[in-house]
Order: structure tokens, then C-alpha cells, then sequence
């Protein structure tokens, strides 16, 4: 695990909604294994992905009720069918959604619910498949037997956060469980059935991947949501009430980015509670991510060093105050129990010197954004200035694209604002010696041509598409994670151009 990052590679983020897929969003269909044939054209060692969890609100992965479990939305019916639960004439689906240039989660969700429900009637006749599930269930009862049943009781309950429910049952008393359990036998099945189903394509995808020396990297939010099962069955391990209510929110303090500093409402981990048990769940949670991904970015950093608690009730940031966390610690039982910390730290922004000694004190790779880089503040965001243990992107999911970036001045009506901007998109160029007819190339070659050990390119910058195109700007509840890449993008001369870059700087897999 540790040489994951010693060696000069390079790679492509693209979340598998993303991709263009029959029904409504991407999934791990064909057109997921298309994908890791075009990264093994191009020379790509690396497919990035956001959290793969099941979503929460506005459709984010970042919201997840559940860090454990695999999101159904990315199930491909195609394989469903294949494994002989679905007919051909079964798949088929309205037009809207396979053309649709932007993911239709809501409208594809309904569709893939009613045959998946199919499926599940027919799973019974399926011995074979009788056996793996079985298998399935035993590997995971740490976690699944209590996500099921919270799906269940959503799917009766309706949205009310679990808080509200009758108070053994919100309080996860063991006899209460019992009988919801008995009552929703079905419905808890059935959330178990998608589970076992995420897994198996996963798996197989997986395994497609590592044949052609393609490497899954994955994220790990830092928090997790109230309303989900990591809490619901986890209480002792979060700073809550009596009612299971959260004490205090979690957040970031005024800063250079919000004035108020961001209210982000997770509840905040009992770092005391955590210790006595060894770090269990962390263990648990990142045991079971790197089972799915071969290397883990973890967002929010800053968080394993210390977190800003802000009371709830609270209408804004400014009223938090900063708390020490044992992360040394913490990874240290992580590496323990993995075998290793195949991690990336995202250090991004107003980092502090503790937070850095905790990286370095880790040898873990930070990341650097080129889009940081020529902005007075930054400049160790730029190319010369790199260590080697870094990994370094053009953007990520929450920047404008590259090109959107550029073209940012255009849009600024303030006439100062729009001449610093002016400015620093001049200094941006001019470093990257970039080509004004496709202004993206110049920036992946400053990123290629780094002694950054890794290098990550979002498809819409290899692209040079507008911001028409960006996955998600934080702050703003809908409209995000709605991208798709349309059929044809992923090409064969987009394939060579990348192959040749990576070639020409070092950066081809080995013995490929």
C-alpha cells in the first residue's frame, strides 16, 4: 500500500453517474467497463470516483445515510438482466431518460425501483445466486442488518428523521429492532437484496479494472449524516442528547472563503467514546471502503487534527469553537488494522501547521489545485513550488472547470474584482503556455510535467468544456451532481492525446 503513491502517475475523476448510461444517470453497467478501457488506452493509472455511498439530500454523495453501504442508484439493470432477474424487454426506458444531457435522478430512480422490485420476486428461483447472497450477509454483519432495517422503516415511516420515531425504536433498543425487524421481513430483505447486488457489480468492475492495471480511488467524507443509519446504530459514538438530538453541528470557522464561516449541521464525533473503543467504527468504515477502492481521498483533513463544534441552534459558524481530535492516534489503529494508510489528505485551503505535521507525521500525499495557484495567497499551489508527495488536480468536483475558471472575468460586474481576476487569469496563461483556442492543454501538461508523484484531471477539464458542465457548487442546495458526459466524449483521439502526455512525462503504468 505504501508505494501507491511513490511512483509518477496519473489519472481521471469522473463519479460513475456521470457517464452516460440508458437509465437516467451512469451506473456499473457497460458503460462503466467502456470507461476502464478508455483510462487503459489513455495510460491512466487512476480512476477517481466521489463517495459511492447511497445519497442524501439534493442527490449528494456527500450526504450519505449510510457510509457502509453502496449506492442503488448505481446498479445497472443490464447486469441485473444478465444474471437472469430482468428481460431484455424489460430494460427499455422512456426516451427522456437515456437522452437527457444532465442525470434525471429522481425520474430514473422510480424507473429502476419498479424493476429491481421485479427482480427481487424472482431472486427466490435463483439458487446460485441463493448461495452468494447468503455468503454476502455473513461477511457484513457489522454494518447491513441495521442500514436494512433503517431503509425498511423509511420505506413505512416516510422522511421524519428517526428522531421522531416511537423512543425504543429511535433509541436502536435491541428488543424494539427485533419485532420492526419480524414486521418488515420483506422490506428489509429487499434493502439487503440492492446491497448484495451493489456488491456483486462492484466487484466484477473491480476486478475488470485491476486486470487492466486500472486503480479505483475513492472518497471518504469527514462527517456523516444525522438522519442515517451510521448514527441511528452508532449513538454512543456522536455528541447527542437524550432524544438523540445533536449537542453541537459540525462546521468550518470564518475564513478567507465565508465570513460567517459554513454551518454544515453534521453531528460531531465523540472523540472520548471513540477512543474507548478502539476506534471501532472509523476501523470498521475505512476497513470496508478499501475493500471497494484501492486508495482512499479523505475529505476534510483538517477535521482528524481538530473540528469547529458550533452549538446547536446556532444560526451561523461564528459561534463554534475549535476542539482537539486525537487523529494521530486514529490512524495509527487504522494502520494497524489495514495494513497500511493508502490514503490522500485533502489539505485544501487555510491549513495550519498542526494539520501539516499530521500529513507529513502520516507520509501521505496533500493535494494542490492548479486553479489555487495564481491567486497572491496561494502560491504554493504553483507547479515549481510542488513537493513530490502530492497529488495534483486541475480542479475537483467543487471548482468551476478549467476552462469556466478562465472565463470567470467575463461575468464580474465589479470593475475592481473583474481586473484582480483579469489579472490572475493572465498570470495563469502566461505560466502555462496555454494555447488560447484550447486553453486546457497548457494546464494538464504544467500538471504532467510536475514532480507531483500523481496527477488527477475531472473528464470536463481533458474536455475543455464551461462551467455548463461543473458537478457542484458548495453552498447552493440543488441543481449539483447532475453532469453527464455525453456518448463519444471519452474518444479514441482524446485516449492517444492522454497516452502520449503521460508517456512523454513519465507517467505510464508500469509494465504496461
Amino acid at each position: 500500500m505504501a508505494k501507491l503513491f511513490e511512483q509518477r502517475t496519473s489519472g481521471v475523476l469522473l463519479h460513475p453517474s456521470s457517464l452516460t448510461g440508458p437509465h437516467g444517470s451512469g451506473d456499473l453497467g457497460p458503460d462503466a467497463f467502456r470507461f476502464v478501457d478508455f483510462l487503459e488506452r489513455a495510460g491512466q493509472t487512476w480512476w477517481q470516483m466521489l463517495p459511492v455511498s447511497p445519497v442524501g439530500a439534493g442527490y449528494s454523495p456527500y450526504d450519505t445515510p449510510s457510509s457502509f453501504a453502496g449506492n442503488p442508484l448505481l446498479i445497472s439493470l443490464e447486469l441485473v438482466a444478465q444474471d437472469g432477474l430482468l428481460e431484455a424487454r424489460e430494460l427499455g426506458a422512456p426516451r427522456a431518460l437515456v437522452t437527457a444531457p444532465r442525470a434525471r435522478f429522481a425520474a430514473g430512480r422510480r424507473f429502476r425501483d419498479r424493476r429491481l422490485r421485479l427482480a427481487f420476486e424472482r431472486f427466490a428461483e435463483n439458487h446460485q445466486l441463493g448461495w452468494e447472497f447468503s455468503q454476502f450477509r455473513e461477511r457484513n454483519q457489522h454494518w447491513l442488518p441495521g442500514y436494512a432495517l433503517f431503509s425498511a422503516l423509511k420505506h413505512k415511516l416516510g422522511p421524519a428523521p428517526w428522531t421522531s420515531w416511537e423512543r425504543d425504536l429511535s433509541r436502536a433498543r435491541p428488543e424494539a429492532m427485533d419485532h420492526a425487524r419480524r414486521s418488515l421481513d420483506a422490506e428489509v430483505r429487499y434493502a439487503e437484496f440492492l446491497q448484495f447486488l451493489f456488491d456483486r457489480q462492484w466487484q466484477r468492475l473491480h476486478a475488470y479494472a485491476r486486470e487492466r492495471r486500472v486503480k479505483l480511488l475513492g472518497d471518504v467524507p469527514m462527517y456523516v449524516a444525522h438522519d442515517g443509519a451510521d448514527v441511528w446504530t452508532n449513538q454512543h459514538v456522536f455528541q447527542l442528547d437524550e432524544r438523540g438530538e445533536r449537542r453541537v453541528l459540525a462546521g468550518v470557522p470564518p475564513d478567507y472563503f465565508a465570513a460567517d464561516g459554513q454551518l454544515w449541521g453534521n453531528p460531531v464525533y465523540d472523540w472520548d467514546a471513540m477512543r474507548s473503543s478502539g476506534y471501532a467504527w472509523w476501523i470498521a468504515r475505512l476497513k470496508n471502503t478499501l475493500e471497494r477502492f484501492d486508495a482512499v481521498r479523505l475529505d476534510h483533513f483538517i477535521g482528524f487534527s481538530r473540528c469547529w463544534e458550533v452549538p446547536a441552534g446556532a444560526t451561523t459558524a461564528r459561534e463554534g469553537r475549535f476542539r482537539t481530535v486525537p487523529g494521530a492516534e486514529l490512524f495509527r489503529a487504522v494502520e494497524r488494522a489495514c495494513g497500511g494508510l493508502p490514503f490522500i489528505a485533502e489539505d485544501l485551503g487555510l491549513i495550519t501547521d498542526e494539520v501539516r505535521a499530521l500529513r507529513d507525521e502520516l507520509e501521505l500525499p496533500g493535494m494542490r489545485v492548479l486553479q489555487f495557484a495564481f491567486a497572491g495567497d496561494f502560491r504554493e499551489y504553483q507547479p515549481h513550488r510542488y513537493p513530490r508527495n502530492c497529488v495534483v488536480y486541475t480542479g475537483t468536483h467543487d471548482n468551476d472547470t478549467l476552462v469556466g475558471w478562465l472565463d470567470t472575468p467575463r461575468s464580474v460586474k465589479d470593475p475592481e474584482q473583474r481586473r484582480v481576476l483579469e489579472a490572475e487569469r493572465d498570470r495563469a496563461l502566461c505560466y502555462a503556455g496555454s494555447d488560447p483556442r484550447a486553453p486546457q492543454w497548457g494546464f494538464v501538461r504544467c500538471a504532467l510535467a510536475s514532480v507531483a508523484n500523481t496527477a488527477i484531471f475531472p473528464l470536463q477539464d481533458l474536455l475543455g468544456v464551461g462551467n455548463e458542465a461543473r458537478m457542484n457548487v458548495p453552498g447552493i442546495a440543488t441543481g449539483n451532481w447532475t453532469y453527464r458526459c455525453a456518448p463519444g466524449d471519452t474518444s479514441e483521439e482524446l485516449a492517444l492525446e492522454m497516452r502520449r502526455l503521460v508517456d512523454s512525462f513519465e507517467r505510464l503504468p508500469e509494465a504496461r
